[in-house]
Formats: C-alpha cells, sequence, structure tokens
C-alpha cells in the first residue's frame, strides 16, 4: 500500500466506547501498519471477527489517540493517494 493512507476518526477524540479519556479516536492504516501486521504476523480478519479494531492498530501502531477534544463536529474519513 505504498502511496495510499486511510484514517477514520471522530473528532471528539472518542471512536464510540465508554467516553473514557483513553479511548481511541479512532485509526489510521498506511504503509507501515501493513507492514507492522505482517512483521507480527496478524490476522486483520481474526480481529474484525471479534469486533477488536482498537487491538489490532494498537499492535500495529495505528491507533489514533488524542484524548478528549471537547468538539464534537462529525466523524473524519480521509484517503490520501500519493
Amino acid at each position: 500500500m505504498d502511496g495510499v493512507a486511510a484514517l477514520a476518526g471522530d473528532t471528539d477524540g472518542a471512536d464510540g466506547g465508554g467516553g473514557s479519556a483513553s479511548d481511541p479516536a479512532g485509526a489510521l492504516v498506511d504503509a507501515e501498519v501493513i507492514a507492522a501486521m505482517r512483521a507480527q504476523n496478524l490476522d486483520p480478519q481474526a480481529y474484525l471477527a471479534n469486533n477488536d479494531a482498537t487491538a489490532f492498530f494498537a499492535a500495529t501502531g495505528g491507533l489514533l489517540q488524542t484524548g478528549p477534544t471537547l468538539t464534537n463536529v462529525n466523524d473524519v474519513r480521509v484517503i490520501l493517494v500519493d
């Protein structure tokens, strides 16, 4: 996935969750995350089947954690192709 990056996040700093300051705001996928996944031999389908994207992205370095922003404008989705 060289040259492609995708971001999914929430402007309030917590994507779902219980509203805790430790809740992730979302995740980023790029070539580095894919490389980390492969290096650790992670199966993304297994994480998806368990509804556990947080653990997957924490393990691969793609987890977006901003903490509460006190700004709940909208969800943000960005795909960058270079």
